[in-house]
């Protein structure tokens, strides 16, 4: 658990006011999310894969999305792998697991740094993969955690503190759907977040955390045409990130 530690100290400074990891002390823009150039300085050859994360409210087509425009990218050639958070198969995605499935109590700060140590986990094994030419399509990311957290009462700038140093992505896809619709999808009600009053909560929460960066996408739109915008929005995510350096996460 020494990640979940380290996330935790560094959670407990920010709300404190500490200077170690305030952005303001790197001189760095308060706009969420904003990408920062790596420490290291690494600019990787033009070859490198592109990290495309898809976001929403719980049943807002995510997943199926993934897969499909998983599909479509390998049909045409290119390297890319599917990824979904949190990862439910390390020993901090198992914890996670119990815990959406109502089989265990956790704080909901604990819950909060175990999602994003699982991050975490994940982060070296992303950048090799990124750099080695490897698209991620990733279900979920940073900004479910900081908006479901938020969404339960946390301070949001304590929920964006752990996520600062992750890489960033390069092209963020939010389905957006009405909670009252996803709600009438097949399944809905099976883990714990999923209540429409909730979700109401969490859609504010992620409207907060948009920039011009993000795209949206109508969720509620027929799934071939949403599937239709994703893959033009991915492809040329892929072609504009040659030659571009891996950036971090920062606030």
């Amino acid at each position: 658990m020494t990640t979940l530690t380290r996330l935790a100290g560094r959670a407990a400074l920010w709300s404190r006011g500490g200077k170690a990891s305030s952005p303001s002390s790197l001189g760095l823009s308060r706009r969420a999310f904003q990408a920062v150039r790596m420490e290291n300085g690494s600019s990787n050859s033009s070859g490198r894969g592109a990290l495309v994360v898809l976001e929403g409210l719980d049943r807002s087509g995510k997943s199926s999305q993934c897969a499909r425009l998983l599909s479509f990218l390998q049909g045409k050639g290119h390297r890319a792998e599917g990824w979904r958070f949190p990862d439910r198969g390390t020993s901090v995605g198992q914890m996670i697991s119990a815990y959406l499935a109502n089989e265990s109590q956790l704080d909901d700060r604990t819950i909060h740094l175990l999602f994003s140590a699982n991050r975490w986990e994940k982060r070296g094994l992303m950048e090799s993969k990124l750099l080695s030419g490897t698209t991620l399509v990733v279900d979920r990311y940073s900004y479910s955690g900081v908006a479901f957290s938020a969404a339960k009462g946390l301070d949001i700038e304590w929920c964006k503190a752990p996520e600062v140093g992750l890489l960033a992505p390069d092209l963020v896809i939010y389905l957006d759907v009405q909670p009252e619709k996803a709600a009438e999808r097949g399944g809905y009600g099976g883990e714990r977040y999923e209540r429409i009053e909730f979700q109401q909560k969490v859609a504010e929460h992620y409207h907060s955390l948009r920039d011009p960066t993000w795209k949206v996408v109508d969720g509620s739109l027929p799934m071939e045409t949403v599937e239709d915008q994703l893959r033009e929005l991915a492809t040329d995510c892929i072609q504009e990130c040659n030659g571009k350096p891996l950036t971090n996460l920062a606030w």
